[in-house]
């Protein structure tokens, strides 16, 4: 179990090719996707009982109403 209180799902049980993460700020509900190489990334934790969730392109995060992380 993670920090917080919520199971975290091995990265292996995701295609490898879909690595945009979505992921919902707590503060505000916004819906924001990191894409590899951005500072936050590698911090970004998916919880997807939460609703995050992992992308396979930008357009696609795009499409299902999520914005772009501003670093």
């Amino acid at each position: 179990m993670a920090a917080g209180g919520y199971t975290l799902l091995p990265r292996k049980a995701f295609d490898p090719a879909c690595n945009i993460k979505g992921n919902i700020s707590i503060n505000s509900r916004a819906k924001i996707y990191h894409v590899p190489g951005q500072e936050n990334y590698e911090d970004t934790k998916i919880s997807p009982q939460y609703g995050e969730r992992w992308f396979c392109s930008e357009a696609e995060a795009r499409a299902a109403g999520w914005r772009k992380a501003g670093r």
